[in-house]
C-alpha cells in the first residue's frame, strides 16, 4: 500500500464511522477486546488475526458498515506500519549485528570482570540493561540466560540473586525505553515526542529497575532458593570467534542513537526555535530514522569488521535479522488498525466523557486500561497498542511532558503480572528450571513491581513537571 493511499485512506475514515451512544460504544469495545482476547488465549490464535478479526467485530457490534470498518482498519495498519515499521527492522538489525558479532558477550565479560560479591547482582542489572536498549526481550533473554546461569553456578549464588535483575533490566527496557515496539507504537499513537519519552523513561527506568532488580531479588531468592539447571546452560554466541568488538566500541554503538535522540530533544527544550541552524541539524540527526539507521551503519565496521566479518556474512547477518520480526511488524500494525478502529467509531469521545465524569486521571486510566488488557492477553505488546488507542485522544491537549508520561504510564501497565497467557512467563520458567508457583513467586512478582513502581515515579513526574 503506497503512501498516498493509505493518506486517501485515512482521510475517508475522519469521520465517525457509526452514530452509536456512548452505551453501544461500551458494549461494542468490551465485545471487541473479549473477542480479542478468547482468540489468543482459547484458540491459540496468532495476535496478527485475533486483532484483525476484533477490529471487524469491533466495528459491527458498533453499528459501523463493513465497508468503513474495513477502510479504517486498513488506515490504521497503514499508517502505523509507515510510522514504525522501519524503526523496528533497524533496531532488529543492530541488535543481530550485537549478538552474532560478540559484541553482547563483550559487555558482558567486561562488567562482570570487574564485579563480584554484592556488587554482582547490580551488574547484572547494568549489563541486562545496556544489553535491552537495542534488543527485543525474547532475544536478550537468549543471551542473558547463559551468562546468569554461568555467573550463579561459578560464584555459588542463589539462581534468582543473578537472574531477577538481569530479567528486571531487560524487562524495564523492553516496556518503557523506545525503539522497543511497544513504546514506539504508543510514542506514534499519542503524538508524543520520541527524545523527551526517552529522557523520561530513562528517568522512571532507573530508580524502577534497581527496586525490581537487585533489591527484590534478595526477597526472591529466599523464596526460591535454587540452582542453575545443568541441562540449560547452552553455547554463547562468540564462543566459535576469533576475536570480538572491544567494550568501548560496542558500547558507543549501543548508545549512539540514544544520544542522538536526547540530543535532538535538548536542543529543542532549550534553543525552542525551528529556524535556528542548530537545532535544524539536531532535527535531522535525532530523528529516530536517522538515529538508529547511523548506529546500525556505525555497527556495521565497529561491530561486524571488528569481529572479522566478511561483507557477505555482514549482509547474511542483516537479512537474517529481518525475517523473525515479520510477525512483530503484523501485530504491531494490525494494533494500529485496531485502534484507527476505535478511533474512528467514537470510541475517543466516550474516553473523554468517561475520564470527566469519573475525574480519573488521564495517566492512571491509560495505565488501567493497558493492565485489564496485560492480564486478559499475556501480551505486552497488544496491551500498549490497545491502551495507547484507546487514550490517545486524552494526549490532544497534553503538553510534550504529559503527553511522554502517558506513554510510560500505558507501557509500565503493560507489564503488570505475567501469568500463565504470557509466552515469556514460560520462557522464564523452562530456562531456569522452575514450576508454575515459582515462576509465580520470582518472574510474575517482579513484573507487577515493575509496573507498579514505575506507575508511581511517573505520577510523582507529573507533578513536577
Amino acid at each position: 500500500m503506497t503512501s498516498l493511499s493509505v493518506e486517501m485512506l485515512a482521510a475517508d475514515a475522519a469521520e465517525p464511522i457509526t452514530s452509536a451512544g456512548n452505551a453501544q460504544l461500551g458494549i461494542a469495545v468490551l465485545a471487541g477486546i473479549a473477542v480479542i482476547v478468547l482468540l489468543i488465549t482459547k484458540l491459540k490464535m496468532h495476535a496478527f488475526l485475533a486483532l484483525t478479526i476484533g477490529s471487524l467485530a469491533l466495528g459491527s457490534f458498533a453499528g459501523a458498515a463493513p465497508g468503513d470498518t474495513i477502510l479504517s482498519f486498513t488506515a490504521g495498519l497503514g499508517s502505523t506500519v509507515s510510522g514504525v515499521g522501519v524503526l523496528i527492522a533497524l533496531g532488529a538489525i543492530l541488535g543481530k549485528l550485537l549478538a552474532d558479532s560478540g559484541g553482547a558477550d563483550q559487555v558482558v565479560d567486561t562488567i562482570l570482570a570487574k564485579a563480584s560479591g554484592r556488587a554482582m547482582p547490580w551488574a547484572m542489572v547494568l549489563i541486562a540493561s545496556i544489553i535491552g536498549l537495542p534488543l527485543f526481550f525474547e532475544v536478550g533473554i537468549v543471551l542473558m540466560i547463559p551468562v546468569v546461569l554461568l555467573v550463579a553456578k561459578r560464584g555459588n549464588y542463589s539462581l534468582m540473586r543473578i537472574g531477577i535483575p538481569a530479567l528486571a533490566g531487560l524487562s524495564v527496557m523492553h516496556g518503557l525505553i523506545p525503539p522497543h515496539p511497544g513504546p514506539l507504537v504508543a510514542i506514534d499513537a499519542l503524538d508524543a515526542n520520541l527524545g523527551v519519552t526517552l529522557a523520561l523513561g530513562v528517568l522512571v527506568a532507573i530508580p524502577t529497575v534497581i527496586i525490581a532488580g537487585p533489591v527484590f531479588s534478595r526477597y526472591a531468592a529466599r523464596w526460591v532458593d535454587i540452582k542453575p539447571p545443568e541441562n540449560m546452560i547452552p553455547q554463547r554466541p562468540s564462543e566459535d570467534l576469533e576475536r570480538r568488538p572491544s567494550f568501548g566500541a560496542t558500547l558507543a554503538t549501543i548508545l549512539l542513537p540514544v544520544v542522538l535522540m536526547l540530543l535532538n530533544a535538548l536542543v529543542e527544550i532549550v534553543v525552542d526555535n525551528p529556524e535556528n541552524g542548530l537545532q535544524k541539524v539536531t532535527m535531522v540527526i535525532g530523528s529516530p530514522l536517522i538515529a538508529l539507521l547511523a548506529a546500525v551503519l556505525v555497527g556495521m565496521f565497529t561491530l561486524g569488521r571488528a569481529a572479522g566479518f566478511t561483507k557477505d556474512r555482514i549482509a547474511g547477518t542483516v537479512e537474517k535479522s529481518l525475517a523473525p520480526i515479520a510477525g512483530i511488524l503484523l501485530i504491531v500494525g494490525a494494533g494500529g488498525g485496531f485502534k484507527q478502529t476505535l478511533i474512528d467509531a467514537g470510541v475517543g469521545q466516550m474516553i473523554l466523557d468517561f475520564s470527566e465524569n469519573w475525574s480519573i486521571p488521564a495517566l492512571l486510566l491509560g495505565w488501567l486500561i493497558a493492565v485489564a488488557i496485560r492480564l486478559a492477553t499475556g501480551s505486552a505488546t497488544v496491551a500498549t497498542i490497545s491502551a495507547a488507542g484507546l487514550v490517545a485522544p486524552l494526549a490532544a491537549d497534553m503538553s510534550t511532558s504529559h503527553a511522554a508520561l502517558l506513554v510510560l504510564a500505558v507501557g509500565a501497565g503493560s507489564l503488570f503480572f505475567s501469568h500463565v497467557n504470557d509466552a515469556g512467563f514460560w520462557l522464564v520458567k523452562e530456562y531456569f528450571g522452575m514450576n508454575v508457583g515459582q515462576t509465580i513467586k520470582t518472574w510474575s512478582v517482579m513484573e507487577t513491581i515493575i509496573s507498579v513502581a514505575a506507575m508511581a515515579f511517573i505520577l510523582l513526574l507529573s507533578l513536577l513537571l
